[in-house]
């Protein structure tokens, strides 16, 4: 790996394009280098992942209301969408678009963490899907989606978004624009243009992910994926894109990040260097924020010490400060309190979810959070007892650069009634590589077919299963299959029309022969 040091430029200066991080991007995405074995066994394990999550998904409105807009844009050849036949095609912009949402709305697929955060796995849907609509192989599929979780794990370990408020779909959109490049095997120019474009349109506000959360932060990295597409088409035709899209005088780095005195440093592969990034990342096995799957683990592991559960006078979790300030009381958010509140806020107070799991000994996607779950007495009697603390030793542990001392958990402190105290901690997940229970292919399937129950038929689930095993040797035909369909009382429903069928009456495009 080469460090790139990133820095605001004044236009005067006129940077070279190769000098520039979108040049830099775009070569690691042009150069053929092979994917090695490990790499593509995590690639296949993850299009597993995202399959189950999306199953898990596929009926809840946000998922319903997505695919009744993409089924308003059939198109052909195209590519498919999740629960639907894989006959039925439509424009890959709007397939991406679809199966983004139904990957990400439940917060349950896979996950990177460093100066900013990140969810990887949202570059598959918008590589998948142009990979189907142009005829490719499981070869090409592989390769762009070595690049897309490359590009953006080496984005996420160098510019940090969040204490600027900016969402992390702003690594998102440049990481699929170059992984989209590699799938096609595009000039340098070309996918230099299309990450430029891809960051200038994709950059958003946090607040997607603050206060009263709402089904946007399912859409916002389907978002990302959509303008990703339709950033490589354009440039494609021959057309620019803001330049340079980082170091400009009125850039991102100058008015967005850090200002125009602030530098970064970014390292991406050197030429002829394999793209591994998708090695550091891990998936959930819980189906909540990241920063909550340790303290599930260890809420677990502590109920039998803690027994009766309603002499707790008070429980304070020590841990880092995205833990303290995202998802615990430093937030000073009074939703993450609330019985009250959606899905998506509950998913982002780790005072409710580690309240739950003492309670459950266990997590659910769906049961932990509904409604009658939240606003259970004597769950908001423990869920007020708990708050959160910044402690250094997480903070530092959090951002380290060493695999084996970087951690996401936190020690718990039990004040019981009485005066006596039970603490424990956990650094990493089971889940994690490091964890006590680390995933692998079987615990992939496992999960694959634990959340497509009663939603895809075993058949069809053996199918799919099937052609991932043999995903390097998939011809363009094949690809198409990498998918799963769902009947017809599986899928929900939209909760009402919008523009693309107003009055009911579909007004997708004309599908063109084929």
């Amino acid at each position: 790996m080469k460090s790139h040091h990133v820095r605001t430029h004044k236009s005067s200066e006129n940077l070279a394009r190769a000098d520039q991080l979108a040049w830099k991007i775009a070569q690691v995405a042009s150069d053929p280098v092979a994917v090695e074995p490990d790499v593509i066994e995590m690639i296949g394990n993850r299009i597993i992942d995202n399959a189950a999550v999306a199953a898990a998904s596929v009926a809840r409105r946000p998922v319903a209301s997505a695919r009744a807009q993409a089924l308003a844009h059939p198109y052909r050849p195209g590519a498919t969408v999740f629960g639907l036949p894989p006959s039925q095609r439509i424009s890959p912009e709007w397939a991406a678009w679809a199966n983004g949402v139904a990957v990400r709305e439940l917060d349950f697929h896979d996950t990177f963490l460093a100066a900013d955060y990140s969810h990887p796995g949202d570059n598959i849907p918008p590589i998948l899907a142009v990979a189907q609509h142009c005829g490719l192989d499981g070869a090409a599929l592989i390769r762009g989606l070595a690049t897309g979780y490359e590009i953006q794990v080496d984005l996420v370990k160098g510019i940090c978004l969040h204490e600027h408020k900016i969402d992390h779909i702003a690594h998102l959109g440049p990481s699929a624009a170059a992984g989209i490049g590699t799938l096609l095997k595009l000039p340098t120019e070309t996918i230099y243009q299309a990450v430029q474009q891809a960051l200038h349109v994709t950059t958003t506000t946090r607040q997607s992910r603050k206060g009263e959360i709402s089904s946007w932060k399912a859409y916002a990295p389907a978002f990302a994926g959509k303008m990703a597409i339709e950033a490589v088409d354009r440039v494609m035709r021959g057309e620019g894109a803001p330049s340079p899209a980082w170091e400009g005088e009125d850039g991102f780095i100058a008015w967005l990040l850090s200002g125009p005195k602030a530098e970064y440093a970014v390292a991406l592969p050197e030429p002829g260097e394999p793209k591994r990034a998708i090695l550091d990342t891990y998936t959930k096995e819980h189906s909540a924020e990241y920063q909550s799957q340790a303290l599930i683990d260890l809420a677990r592991r502590m109920r039998p010490r803690i027994g009766d559960l309603t002499a707790i006078e008070s429980i304070v979790i020590h841990t880092s400060h995205h833990t303290h300030y995202v998802i615990g009381t430093g937030a000073n958010d009074p939703q993450k309190m609330d019985p009250k509140a959606s899905r998506e806020t509950l998913d982002h107070s780790i005072m409710y979810i580690f309240a739950v799991a003492l309670e459950d000994g266990a997590w659910h996607h769906r049961k932990s959070y509904a409604p009658e779950r939240a606003a259970r007495a004597e769950t908001v009697a423990l869920w007020h007892k708990i708050s959160t603390v910044e402690d250094p030793r997480w903070t530092r542990r959090y951002h380290s650069h060493d695999p084996k001392e970087k951690a996401f958990g936190g020690k718990v402190v039990v004040t019981l009634r009485g005066g006596s105290v039970i603490t424990d901690e956990i650094a990493v997940a089971d889940a994690h590589p490091l964890g006590a229970r680390p995933f692998a292919r079987p615990q992939y399937i496992a999960k694959f077919r634990s959340l497509g129950e009663g939603i895809i038929a075993t058949g069809e689930q053996d199918r799919f299963l099937a052609l991932v095993e043999r995903l390097p040797e998939l011809g363009s035909e094949e690809l198409g299959g990498l998918t799963f369909t769902a009947g017809q009382t599986q899928l929900g429903t939209a909760a009402s029309s919008g523009i693309f069928d107003w009055q009911g009456v579909p007004a997708g495009r004309p599908v063109a022969a084929e």
